[in-house]
């Protein structure tokens, strides 16, 4: 089981947030699909996932999607994904 802190920040107050929770194990492999689900949860487009990304969700348990990751334009400051539990 693990659980994902999505947050949408517009300057440094957060505008709308959810808690992903999968029970089955947490694999990099599946990241877009992670990403795609919280996306569709908060009802925004799913930004361009590179291997930076998940690098950083790696190694420092955070990503940040900024407004140049989205093909279409966000009216958000930013995406921001924490892992909470897991992995």
């Amino acid at each position: 089981m693990f659980r994902i802190w999505a947050k949408i920040l517009k300057g440094e107050k957060i505008i709308k947030q959810i808690t992903y929770e999968r029970d089955d194990k947490f694999t990099y492999s599946n990241f877009f699909e992670y990403l795609s689900d919280i996306c569709d949860g908060l009802d925004i487009s799913t930004p361009i996932l590179l291997k930076t990304h998940i690098f950083n969700y790696a190694k420092f348990r955070t990503v940040k999607f900024l407004p140049r990751d989205f093909a279409e334009q966000p009216e958000f400051d930013k995406l921001v994904l924490d892992n909470i539990t897991g992995c």
